[in-house]
């Protein structure tokens, strides 16, 4: 069954999620971070933007990429539920420039 790493503050998985996986759910930059460092990466992750707190879900994929250029991975699979539509763009962007920079340096 594939990992799926939701983050979300608010809205609970089940109501999102139309296939069976592993859910891990976190709710703050803290437990993502911690999540990754102890888990490594999941098959894949559902972003939102805004937490609620001073660090967002922005953080959160800073600190993804950051892991995968520190372990050489490319991105895993990747959603973004959040209603923030900067917020949105600026994630799925900074994902997007890894996963081009990760695939045009493979050799």
């Amino acid at each position: 069954m594939k990992k799926l790493l939701w983050l979300d503050d608010f809205r609970n998985p089940k109501d999102y999620l139309t296939e069976e996986y592993e859910v891990i759910w976190v709710k703050s930059y803290e437990d993502f971070c911690s999540h990754l460092e102890n888990n490594g990466l999941p098959d894949i992750v559902c972003f939102d933007h805004d937490l609620g707190t001073e660090k967002s879900g922005f953080d959160c994929t800073r600190y993804l990429v950051n892991y995968c250029q520190q372990h050489n991975l490319d991105i895993p699979q990747y959603d973004i539920q959040s209603s923030n539509v900067v917020g949105k763009d600026n994630i799925r962007s900074l994902m997007e420039n890894w996963h081009r920079f990760f695939v045009a340096n493979q050799n």
